[in-house]
């Protein structure tokens, strides 16, 4: 199984090639941010997901930034930011949005208030776009709820997917101890 993970991450010269972290440059060459360890297969897991959850654009250069940071496994972090892809952007944000207003007290069937434009912003009978009033209005609705939203996923995910992973290792780890001991 890990074989086939390994096979599917990125190579260190695809990732250093990438122009998004290319400005990392030397530090991308340490050897243990490309080792296959518990501790670095774990927390290069848990920072893509995080990462992958709480920024909606730069999520990879960001997840390899602090993944060379922390020592943790550069292409896991790097994989695992795919947590949020064009398939599932939409439902983990609408469910962050909905954890977000839970927690704030707002219902979320009740219509937001809205943002408008200051009339004393604009100059004397000039009308702001209708794009612009409505992306006011949207971003009105949904900031605060949606940020906590995220941000709780972000850790929340980030801290069962470390946990996850390190306890899949282990029971990996001992089953192959079993296999070993039955063998004459």
């Amino acid at each position: 199984m890990f074989e086939r993970l390994r096979r599917l991450l990125p190579t260190p010269e695809a990732i250093a090639a990438n122009r998004w972290l290319r400005w990392m440059g030397p530090a991308l060459s340490h050897p243990r941010l490309w080792h296959m360890s518990r501790r670095g297969i774990a927390m290069g897991c848990a920072l893509g997901v995080f990462f992958g959850l709480l920024v909606p654009i730069a999520q990879i250069p960001l997840a390899a930034g602090a993944a060379v940071l922390l020592r943790a496994n550069v292409p896991a972090a790097v994989a695992s930011t795919l947590v949020t892809n064009p398939v599932t952007f939409g439902p983990v944000y609408y469910a962050a949005w909905r954890v977000g207003s839970a927690l704030l007290g707002e219902p979320a069937a009740k219509p937001p208030q809205l943002l408008a434009l200051e009339p004393e912003a604009l100059p004397p009978g000039v009308e702001p776009p209708s794009w612009l009033t409505r992306t006011s209005k949207r971003l009105g609705q949904v900031g605060k709820p949606l940020l906590l939203g995220l941000g709780l996923f972000a850790i929340g995910f980030g801290l069962a997917v470390y946990a996850l992973v390190h306890l899949l290792w282990v029971w990996r780890v001992r089953m192959k101890r079993r296999q070993r001991r039955r063998l004459p």
